[in-house]
């Protein structure tokens, strides 16, 4: 299957845009087919420099690269297949000579009306009680165009090269029928559909018109996008009939939603795929997260690899409501792609970062140790410097982490406690530094001096740590070692 992912350099990669194009990657490699990339930039007022490479580095970084098309080589946009050119704004001439095989043959026609005069048909539409005007074949033949007006009073107007557009000539009398494959059978009466513009007055086609002739050209099987495109399935499907052409399939994508239920908006949170590669978001993570905005395989299988996402997935497990987008299960989702890694790649990821802030994590031979105790407290790579920094950087404990409400340790019992973790820690012979013996012998200084559990472990921790989360209390001892536990408890003493 040939499916193809179709955007506009207007700006940033929406991340709506990334599912999308997730979904058409997912259907082309799970038939052995291609995945295309077209440039839709008709609209050159929109469009923004730069655009164009940063959604294909977007793509690239989540891991679906396209086969043909617009694509990045060697860093560079360029394009590659044998259906181009990929870029709409370069395909002007095959759309006008698309618009003039529909104009010959009845089911286009021109339009020479000024703003002015569509102005004053939509006003008048409104003081009839037509809320939603719109030039049809209820209007048409009061407008200024080629089948209201005489036929040599129109060739006078091209001849004078008055402005112009062509529109597609609906017939209000039929229905159209069309199968999506997310939504099932629709059917859409033919009143309901205006007279759309194919070509506008500058020459360039409108997106209906260039979206059928392309697809068709550059032989793609299905076309998926948004629903916000359900109200031009139709006109799209009379324009593929006009031309004689066998339609594409269609698979229109539900909504993506806040919390709320509003429609994603960059008002209530980050939209563009960028601002989650910034925050240091594994693309792992976004792919697995993406897949589900919409679509579950029927099981109760959270975390998939692309692998499993190329033989499950199938667009009749897409839902048609709209899909909420729900940070807290990224972040989750996230959180379970760390812990997936082997010790060996998530040492490799996170070592660079932390030798940066700490140059002498470079010549620890237990950094695989040390980063073993936080692979699952993690969520971002970048959280591992500071979640490491106790072993690499001095320590000073503030009162208000060690000291914990819950816990029952207070600034007037803290003093003991430390004074007893001294106590009891020195006698412990270097060899015998591990976890048995830590856990055996501080839960026995516990019984003895009816002290709880949380008042021996939540202090010994947060004083070699400083911080108020790291790994439990005898795994970060057993990685300081005897040395550096005892100065560390020593330190804070004298400071109390």
């Amino acid at each position: 299957m040939r499916t193809r992912f179709a955007p506009s350099p207007t700006g940033m990669l929406h991340i709506g845009g990334v599912r999308t194009a997730l979904y058409a990657y997912l259907l082309a490699k799970q038939t052995g087919g291609e995945f295309v990339l077209r440039v839709e930039d008709t609209d050159r007022s929109r469009e923004v420099e730069g655009a164009t490479e940063s959604i294909l580095r977007a793509l690239n970084w989540v891991g679906i690269a396209p086969d043909e098309g617009v694509v990045l080589e060697d860093g560079k946009v360029g394009q590659r297949g044998n259906k181009g050119s990929y870029i709409q704004s370069e395909r002007q001439a095959l759309y006008q000579q698309h618009a003039q095989i529909l104009l010959d043959s009845g089911h286009a026609y021109y339009a020479f009306d000024t703003k002015e005069e569509l102005e004053t048909m939509r006003e008048t539409m409104r003081s009839n009680s037509n809320p939603s005007p719109k030039y049809d074949s209820s209007v048409r033949m009061n407008m200024r165009n080629s089948l209201s007006l005489p036929e040599d009073e129109v060739k006078k107007l091209l001849a004078d090269n008055t402005p112009y557009v062509v529109r597609l000539k609906v017939d209000p009398n039929r229905d159209i029928e069309v199968h999506d494959e997310v939504r099932g059978k629709l059917t859409f009466q033919g009143h309901t559909i205006d007279d759309t513009v194919l070509l506008k007055a500058d020459g360039f086609p409108t997106y209906h018109l260039a979206v059928v002739v392309d697809d068709h050209h550059m032989e793609l099987d299905i076309c998926i996008r948004g629903e916000e495109w359900l109200s031009s399935l139709p006109k799209h499907v009379l324009i593929y009939e006009a031309f004689g052409w066998e339609p594409s399939k269609f698979a229109h994508l539900p909504l993506m939603l806040n919390p709320d239920r509003s429609k994603l908006s960059k008002r209530q949170g980050d939209v563009a795929a960028t601002d989650y590669i910034d925050k240091g978001y594994l693309p792992e993570a976004m792919i697995n997260f993406m897949v589900q905005q919409g679509w579950n395989d029927g099981t109760e299988q959270d975390i998939f690899t692309m692998e499993e996402l190329i033989k499950k997935f199938s667009l009749d497990r897409v839902q048609k409501g709209g899909a909420v987008f729900d940070r807290e299960r990224l972040d989750w989702v996230q959180g379970q792609w760390m812990r997936k890694f082997s010790i060996e790649e998530f040492v490799d990821r996170i070592k660079p970062l932390v030798v940066a802030d700490y140059p002498a994590s470079a010549e620890d031979n237990d950094f695989a140790t040390k980063a073993a105790l936080i692979q699952d407290r993690i969520t971002f790579l970048n959280e591992a410097p500071q979640m490491l920094s106790y072993y690499y950087g001095d320590v000073q404990a503030p009162m208000d982490i060690v000291c914990h409400k819950k816990q029952k340790v207070t600034a007037e019992n803290i003093g003991a406690i430390t004074a007893d973790l001294i106590a009891t820690l020195d006698v412990i012979d270097e060899a015998d530094w591990n976890e048995t013996s830590l856990s055996a012998d501080l839960n026995a200084m516990a019984e003895t001096k009816e002290y709880r559990r949380g008042q021996v472990f939540w202090p010994l921790r947060a004083i070699l740590t400083g911080l108020p989360f790291s790994p439990g209390a005898y795994e970060v001892a057993v990685a300081l070692g005897k040395e550096v536990t005892m100065k560390r408890l020593c330190d804070f003493n004298d400071q109390l």
